[in-house]
């Protein structure tokens, strides 16, 4: 990935509204993968059920796989997202969605997200698919 690119995408994170909203961090961006993290916080995370709603843990795996994405430096935006939450995260817990490109072609790319806590505790695995536009990202 070409440093501009990079800077590009880390930059357009710290002043993403959704980014700001939930205090995820972009920690790391290599070629096709992304590792983002957030702060489980129960007053503004939670559902009727007093656990981690499902949209929050959904807002972190769709950051690293937007941020992932689109290391090539062209706009790619999501066909199909599949979720499968698998535990409930702790009060506190710091959750690391970490999103690996497995297949590219020149219109569509595959990625494998994971979502673990600080003990590497597995929450959530992720499949997703991306539309490969081929325009440049506005941001660049």
């Amino acid at each position: 990935m070409k440093p501009e690119i990079k800077r590009a995408i880390c930059a357009a994170v710290e002043n993403e509204p959704m980014a700001k909203t939930l205090h995820m961090k972009l920690l790391d961006l290599q070629d096709g993968c992304s590792t983002v993290e957030m702060i489980y916080a129960p007053e503004t995370m939670d559902n009727i059920y007093q656990r981690a709603h499902g949209g929050a843990i959904f807002s972190l795996i769709d950051e690293a796989f937007e941020t992932a994405s689109q290391t090539d430096g062209t706009i790619a935006v999501a066909l199909n997202v599949n979720v499968s939450y698998i535990a409930s995260p702790e009060s506190g817990d710091k959750l690391i969605a970490r999103a690996r490109r497995v297949n590219q072609t020149h219109k569509s790319a595959n990625y494998e997200i994971r979502v673990t806590n600080q003990t590497e505790r597995l929450i959530a695995t992720c499949q997703a698919v991306a539309y490969r536009t081929g325009k440049t990202i506005p941001f660049l």
